[in-house]
């Protein structure tokens, strides 16, 4: 065991010392250590009540023999965050989250690791950090939040964002935003729709690394703490036999996350985090294999912000489990990769069934045959960019309109609420990329405004930022190369046409090669906007979106 090295001989005294000065014993010192990541704080709803967990997980490795060690990572509340300057920590923070868990966990010779990630940062830099360590893992998340169901209505945290929209544009009144605030977002949990943190939470488990249950178990149920605790002593099983998660995380694994992806329709964000864990793994996952797994995928699910239904409901519809199982009966998804659980993936789901067919359709009655996320390219992003399909109207499928840029998120925003976009128009945010925002913000507000004001309809929205998972809309993110990169988004101007064709998977400025060429000369990289601290190295340092938006 790697704990040896500082529980076992002579010469590690001085580190038993240590161990005892705790309360450690000497029987606990001779079994496996097991690091458990806990980024619980305050702040954080999706984190709020993992102490819980963390008890519930640590009473699973004892009984399973094993000895649990906790320790705390930060994590970011993207819903506080948005639309300030804090957004621009949130993406940014997933990099430091992978890099605590690989130096607690190296430093301190853990045998095995259960991570308890809860929110949209939090998810994929600990499954980053599982991959970079290679360590025997099990994610147990946070689990979702409840949504509001009363008098008719669902609520949301994405409602409450949109109520804002209605009420600046005289839609609602301020009792009707005030009863918005204090109901959508009930109790602690991850935010309820298939939003990015339940994204990630249900891909945790369609890739392998969570135990069945795990993506839809909400939050406040009791089953979540029974969850934890047989991750616990599912550890344990791991440490004995070796099971690494270079053995869950293959080139397949990844293709069949993709394809529950399309079969949910997650968030966009899915894929930017998708590719850096795949980075992390070894594994080479390009936005041409997402395009060619959402041609041929259906789409099964059709949860907010893209439809009435929210993760609770999708749990009692049968879950995750039942999801995959209709896929591998299908032919979308290869069963014979490995789970947490030792076996394969379709021994575990062989007896998942789908409850209730109005929350997950079937393979042959789906919402639709293509997935809910496309890739689009064009001399706008000539390497792509990323739109959930599954949220925009039919009627948006295909768009032209002229083009209305600004510089910010804050210049949009302001725009928006001074009734400065109209029926048709293309709202172009830039400078908002991994390296121009720097951290690539969210953009949750602006299409928030715009859905609340009515103009969803009519307005599409391209950034080379990041939309949150609850955006709603012809919404296009990701654009690379990004304008802080002399990419093509730099060069558009006010009034230029624009043309969309999602089902095509392209996106264009009528404009030509030449023209482009001739603005490019007057083109002039950017001050960066953060001089120093964090941000400032990470401006430096990070890739593109198309990568990932990782650091290298």
């Amino acid at each position: 065991m790697r704990s040896d090295e500082v529980t076992k001989n002579a010469e590690r005294a001085p580190h038993r010392s240590l161990f005892k000065a705790m309360g450690y014993t000497d029987e606990e010192l001779s079994r496996p250590l097991i690091g458990i990541a806990n980024p619980r704080n305050e702040i954080v709803p999706g984190h709020f009540h993992l102490d819980q967990l963390a008890e519930a997980v640590k009473a699973g490795i004892r009984m399973a023999g094993g000895t649990p060690i906790e320790f705390g990572t930060i994590g970011v509340c993207d819903g506080i965050a948005m639309g300030h300057k804090g957004m621009h920590y949130s993406l940014a923070s997933r990099e430091i989250i992978a890099d605590e868990c690989e130096i607690m966990a190296e430093a301190h010779r853990f045998d095995g690791m259960v991570f308890l990630p809860g929110c949209d940062k939090i998810i994929p830099g600990m499954l980053m950090a599982a991959a970079r360590l290679d360590l025997p893992a099990v994610f147990v998340t946070a689990g979702p939040m409840l949504s509001y169901q009363g008098g008719g209505k669902s609520l949301d945290l994405n409602s409450v964002f949109e109520a804002v929209g209605a009420f600046k544009a005289g839609k609602a009144t301020q009792e009707e935003l005030d009863f918005c605030e204090n109901n959508a977002c009930p109790g602690c949990g991850s935010c309820s729709g298939m939003f990015t943190a339940n994204s990630m939470s249900c891909l945790s488990e369609a890739i392998g690394m969570a135990l069945p249950g795990n993506g839809t178990i909400p939050a406040v149920y009791a089953e979540r703490l029974r969850l934890a605790k047989h991750a616990g002593m599912q550890v344990m099983e791991l440490v004995k036999n070796d099971i690494r998660p270079s053995q869950i995380l293959t080139e397949t694994a990844f293709a069949n996350a993709l394809a529950v992806d399309m079969a949910l329709g997650c968030s966009t964000n899915s894929v930017l985090h998708l590719t850096a864990i795949a980075r992390e793994a070894d594994v080479t996952l390009d936005l041409d294999l997402i395009n060619e797994i959402s041609a041929r995928v259906p789409n099964l699910c059709r949860l907010a912000p893209s439809g009435p239904h929210h993760v609770e409901d999708l749990y009692h519809a049968g879950g995750v489990s039942a999801v995959v199982n209709e896929l591998i009966q299908n032919g979308f998804y290869d069963g014979s990769t490995m789970t947490v659980l030792g076996v394969s993936m379709a021994e575990t789901v062989k007896n998942a069934k789908i409850r209730n067919t109005n929350v997950i359709h079937s393979c042959k009655e789906p919402y639709s045959l293509t997935g809910g996320i496309q890739i689009l390219k064009g001399n706008i992003a000539p390497d792509g960019s990323v739109v959930k399909r599954a949220a925009v109207l039919d009627s948006m499928m295909r768009h032209s309109g002229p083009a209305k840029v600004f510089e910010s998120e804050e210049q949009a925003i302001h725009a928006i609420y001074a009734m400065q976009i109209q029926a048709g128009d293309v709202v172009v945010i830039r400078y908002e990329g991994p390296k121009g925002g720097p951290g690539m913000r969210e953009m949750l507000g602006p299409t928030s405004a715009i859905a609340g004001m009515g103009l969803d309809t009519t307005v599409a929205l391209i950034t080379d930022g990041r939309f949150s998972g609850a955006s709603r809309g012809a919404a296009i993110g990701h654009v690379s190369p990004e304008a802080a990169r002399g990419g093509n988004i730099a060069l558009i101007k006010d009034g230029d046409m624009i043309d969309i064709d999602i089902p095509a998977g392209t996106l264009n400025v009528r404009v030509s090669q030449e023209e482009l060429d001739e603005r490019k000369k007057s083109w002039q990289p950017p001050e960066p906007k953060i001089k120093k601290g964090y941000l400032a190295r990470y401006e430096r340092m990070v890739s593109s979106a198309s990568e990932g938006a990782v650091v290298k």
